[in-house]
């Protein structure tokens, strides 16, 4: 099973930016395999569980959790198989490692995790 890669965390003060991607290492994906899914984006912070930020589906629209929406926005990139997490006007509540996954439809679940990327904000 294809691991998700996820890159782009780093350090950062509240109020800075951050641009996290998500590649796909299968390339050559058709369109029709690569329609069926749905991209999600999570994030677990030291003693909590992980949560839902946000995700993506292949017509292009985008699910937000509520502490992140009008900051974060998920988008696709022109190779299709990149998503990107833009992080606007981060908080000290956003310090977390940030995953990636994917749903393939129908399924109801998200697999092919990959081993995230950490983000940490200082105040």
């Amino acid at each position: 099973q294809v691991q998700l890669i996820e890159s782009g965390g780093g350090l950062v003060q509240a109020g800075d930016s951050l641009r996290l991607s998500c590649e796909n290492p299968k390339r050559n994906m058709n369109l029709r395999i690569l329609s069926q899914f749905i991209v999600g984006w999570f994030r677990q912070a030291p003693g909590n569980e992980r949560e839902f930020v946000a995700s993506l589906n292949w017509d292009g629209s985008a699910e937000y959790a509520d502490s992140v929406k009008g900051r974060f926005t998920v988008s696709r990139a022109t190779t299709l198989t990149t998503v990107y997490l833009q992080m606007d006007d981060l908080k000290p509540e956003d310090t977390a490692v940030y995953y990636c996954a994917q749903r393939q439809r129908p399924k109801t679940y998200f697999e092919s995790w990959g081993p995230g990327t950490q983000v940490t904000v200082s105040s």
